[in-house]
């Protein structure tokens, strides 16, 4: 706090010498003249004073034969008397300061973090038909109102938490992946859920944990057949269907099928050959709007651009809706080129691997495989049969209908009647 008040006041280190330094400094001390920093460098001393201060040490200067001189200037006094003599400088400041308070009251930036389900997007789209965007004012938020309608228009988010920091609107989310359990621990669901085959195959395995079995091992299927049903049948003592009782199926099921992959790459390509030439240009962009400043004419026929732009960052979250950065520009020309025999070798097999990847990556299994290569003047042909293994299923809504309680009423009411015949044949 003092360093502060001392800055505000103005202070100077001067340099002390003549025949009784000491002398002078215990007069200061007498006349409340406030000295810091003293250093002793030999044949002379330097110390820290007031402007005040300074002042007022001259007649003692006298008294003590000693002599002082100024080193450097420190304080806002200093600093304003420098100002003086720069008024552009001053101008632009306040400009800048002025621009920079009007920019600080507007969103320049908004950010997610939380979300899995909902992506950027979709959540984006969302602000924008509240009417929320980047370049809004923020006297135009409201907080709460976003807040309470994330949690009411999306059933996945449970807590959400929208704060501005800056020039940054941040929105944190909780989502809800967790299906709903009553208060006895049971899943409660609404409707039942079939699984369905999702292609045409054979069934290879089947284990069955929620649901009914529609199918078995060895059955050939079409694409969209029902393999587990998510109506649970309830049976009368006749043994006829009084109700059912809709779950989630649940089952391990692959499907065994045959496909075939043809893939055609041609010998002849055109590649880029850069010549070397190029031409650096400046970016600036306010906003949605870019501007590139370049010098002279760009007479390439063909050519690349290339380069990256950057937000101007005051602080942490401080952003203000100016782009800068470089691009280049590089003259390229097409020249028609021919693989080698080593060179689509290894492009069929980069293809070979991409389709085996793609398979795993879906949980396929390949169980058979016959892979062929057709070679010509102009293109090789990759053809290539397998016999695939997939738990290839999905979950729908069941198609099977409740039974009414008018068909349950006319069977209960038609049981004591069969009594009644009976007991009267007897």
């Amino acid at each position: 706090m003092l360093h502060w008040i001392q800055y505000i006041k103005g202070y100077v280190t001067i340099k002390v010498w003549g025949y009784s330094t000491e002398r002078l400094l215990n007069l200061c001390g007498n006349h409340n003249i406030l000295v810091w920093n003293i250093v002793n460098h030999g044949d002379y001393d330097t110390m820290n004073i007031s402007v005040k201060g300074f002042f007022a040490l001259k007649p003692l200067l006298k008294k003590t034969g000693t002599k002082a001189s100024v080193l450097k200037r420190y304080g806002l006094p200093f600093f304003m008397s420098k100002m003086q003599r720069r008024k552009i400088f001053v101008a632009g400041f306040i400009c800048c300061m002025i621009c920079w308070i009007l920019m600080s009251q507007y969103i320049w930036n908004i950010k997610f973090e939380g979300n899995y389900v909902l992506t950027e997007d979709i959540l984006l789209d969302y602000l924008e038909e509240k009417n929320i965007r980047v370049s809004m004012r923020k006297s135009g938020l409201q907080i709460e109102k976003l807040e309470k309608s994330l949690r009411e228009d999306y059933d996945v988010i449970t807590w959400t938490s929208v704060q501005l920091k800056g020039t940054t609107l941040l929105v944190y989310i909780k989502e809800n992946e967790m299906p709903n359990y009553d208060q006895s621990g049971q899943l409660t669901q609404t409707e039942g859920m079939d699984l369905i085959a999702a292609k045409a195959g054979t069934i290879s395995y089947i284990i069955t944990r929620s649901g009914v079995p529609q199918v078995t091992l060895g059955d050939t299927v079409e694409k969209g057949d029902v393999l587990v049903s998510g109506a649970v049948p309830v049976y009368n003592e006749d043994s006829t269907v009084r109700k059912y009782q809709y779950v989630e199926s649940d089952a391990d099921i692959k499907l065994r099928y045959v496909e075939s992959v043809s893939v055609k790459r041609d010998i002849l390509y055109e590649d880029k050959i850069y010549s070397g030439n190029q031409k650096k240009m400046l970016m600036l962009g306010i906003n949605d709007r870019e501007w590139n400043l370049k010098w002279g004419k760009i007479d390439y026929e063909e050519y690349d651009i290339s380069g990256e732009k950057k937000q101007v960052r005051l602080l942490e979250h401080l952003y203000l809706p100016i782009f800068y950065g470089t691009k280049t520009i590089q003259e390229y020309d097409m020249v028609r080129q021919k693989h080698t025999v080593e060179e689509m070798n290894a492009i069929m097999q980069e293809e070979w691997d991409k389709i085996i990847s793609t398979l795993e990556e879906k949980g396929v299994q390949i169980i058979e495989k016959n892979v062929t290569i057709k070679k010509n003047d102009t293109n090789w042909v990759l053809n290539a049969s397998m016999q695939l293994e997939e738990p290839a299923i999905m979950l729908v809504p069941t198609k099977t209908e409740p039974i009414a309680e008018e068909q349950n009423k006319k069977k209960d009411e038609n049981v004591p009647e069969q009594e009644a015949t009976e007991n009267t044949a007897e």
